[in-house]
């Protein structure tokens, strides 16, 4: 079965691509194919991607203004990229889609979960405040609507999620007497760490130095244990599921990235230390960073 959030997930990717690339019509076909393909092979659902984005872009003048009237105190090119497009993306459905295969509850649900997932602290509610507003103006369509029942995951306790473990690393390196950190850039405009998942039977610091190899091309030696962290995350086959993530600093000599081919990365480059906090990280892994910032200019 076709996953429509991954689908919706693509388009909101090549959105932010084709806005960020000064929102070309003509590249649009080329981008969604792209993310299709680097992001989702075989998914499946490649005419609903394509027939989304291309519904969206012949809307766009349409949806520019509702957003404007929706939100009279933010014009839309003060709206952050991710949140905009999110909009967009959110408003066609709830407004143009055939409410028979989408909802207007599935269609506002569906934005603020994109929302949530790629924006800041506050984009659901942002999101949430603007597609509500014009719910209610459109008269709350299928308020009342008893939503059919689909087969789903069953829901287990927290003790018997699935446990899946991933390994990721500050990574530093010294140039003089200056000290740099590597991070890795997503299609998103975040900074973050270099992570994987780790193997069954293979230990985290292991599995970590394997995995920061692979993605940025350094060897790195362990210096720290920075803590774990775990969130819980859906998988739309087995439901909900515990991923523990085992972050380490991590010290490698100075020397070129080579970012692999992953999907939703785009970038790697060193940062001066004194730099670093002013990137945009996303909120889990601020934390993680200032602690190893703190480690080294203590001098451990």
């Amino acid at each position: 079965m076709a996953n429509r959030h991954l689908s919706r997930s693509i388009v909101l990717q090549s959105l932010f691509e084709w806005d960020s690339r000064g929102q070309h019509d003509l590249t649009v076909a080329p981008i969604v194919t792209r993310n299709i393909k680097e992001f989702a092979p075989g998914m499946g659902d490649d005419t609903f991607v394509m027939d989304l984005m291309k519904g969206i872009l012949a809307k766009k003048d349409d949806l520019r203004e509702i957003i404007e009237k929706a939100a009279p105190d933010w014009p839309i090119d003060k709206i952050s990229p991710v949140d905009r497009n999110v909009l967009r993306l959110g408003l066609y459905e709830l407004l143009f889609a055939d409410r028979a295969e989408v909802p207007a509850k599935v269609a506002i649900n569906e934005a603020i979960e994109l929302a949530k997932t790629y924006g800041g602290e506050t984009s659901g509610r942002f999101v949430n405040g603007v597609l509500g507003a014009v719910y209610k103006e459109l008269g709350e369509p299928g308020k009342d609507a008893v939503p059919a029942k689909k087969k789903k995951p069953a829901d287990v306790p927290y003790d018997e999620m699935p446990i899946q473990h991933l390994g990721g690393a500050v990574v530093y390196g010294k140039k003089g007497d200056d000290i740099y950190m590597a991070f890795v850039h997503d299609v998103f405009g975040h900074w973050t760490l270099s992570k994987g998942k780790i193997p069954d039977g293979i230990a985290p610091n292991d599995g970590t130095v394997a995995k920061v190899k692979e993605e940025i091309g350094l060897d790195v030696e362990i210096k720290a244990d920075l803590g774990t962290n775990e969130y819980i995350a859906n998988d739309p086959e087995i439901g909900k599921i515990r991923k523990q993530v085992h972050y380490y600093l991590t010290e490698s000599k100075f020397t070129d990235l080579t970012l692999a081919k992953k999907p939703g990365l785009d970038d790697a480059k060193w940062f001066k230390l004194a730099d670093i906090l002013e990137l945009n990280f996303y909120n889990d892994i601020l934390p993680i960073v200032t602690k190893a910032v703190t480690l080294l200019n203590d001098g451990k």
